[in-house]
């Protein structure tokens, strides 16, 4: 989570002027918040989120504290792929995340029934991965959502329509599961060749090869 100080500065002309700060690593906060204090200058004070969520000093103390313990620095990975032979897909997962001040990565696959296309399969990919996000406790964070799938991206973020019935009602079980859980995603389309990882993953599943593991990185 990135964190901004805005608060209001009185000069030794008697000015009182307003500034704000760009934003930095949470875990830098109380450092920059506790030198402007030091200064005897600072009249008012707000710690502010990338979500709009605001805070005294004290306030922020104790939020702190709170999330630490909470899932943050959350990237998603994800990707899809179908065999038309079979009519199975394959989904494949990778979440990092840090917690406690410690990095961890999640992977998972799935082998799924019931997929019309590889749009389709992609789509069933996004959806396990932002269920696991709720699973270990993601929520009010903003999180980066990479994947591989132009369409599932343009039409997530907006830019392109989603016409088909299929495609559509995956978007809707997204959109509201992002909405639940309070996220603020920002998508990244990446190459295949930048998505091995969760490429790998959906074709080890349909290979027959189930892969679920969290685990903390050294």
């Amino acid at each position: 989570m990135q964190m901004k100080i805005k608060f209001k500065y009185k000069s030794k002309t008697a000015s009182e002027l307003w500034f704000e700060s760009d934003y930095f690593s949470r875990k830098e906060t109380l450092i920059h918040v506790d030198d402007l204090m030091k200064t005897g200058r600072v009249l008012n004070l707000e710690i502010i989120d990338e979500m709009g969520n605001s805070w005294s000093r004290k306030e922020f103390i104790k939020l702190n504290q709170e999330l630490e313990k909470e899932p943050e620095n959350i990237v998603v990975f994800f990707d899809g792929g179908y065999d038309k032979e079979t009519n199975y897909a394959g989904a494949g997962i990778v979440i990092y995340y840090d917690k406690d001040g410690e990095s961890f990565r999640i992977r998972k696959n799935d082998l799924l029934e019931e997929i019309e296309n590889n749009n389709e399969a992609e789509y069933a990919a996004l959806h396990i991965a932002i269920g696991l996000l709720e699973e270990i406790g993601v929520k009010n964070v903003p999180c980066i959502i990479k994947g591989d799938s132009q369409v599932v991206m343009k039409q997530l973020g907006g830019e392109w329509p989603c016409y088909e019935e299929g495609l559509s009602r995956w978007l809707d079980r997204i959109e509201a599961l992002i909405q639940k859980l309070r996220l603020k995603p920002s998508l990244v389309f990446l190459s295949r060749k930048d998505n091995k990882e969760a490429d790998k993953l959906a074709n080890q599943a349909l290979q027959g090869t189930q892969v679920h593991s969290n685990k903390r990185l050294e």
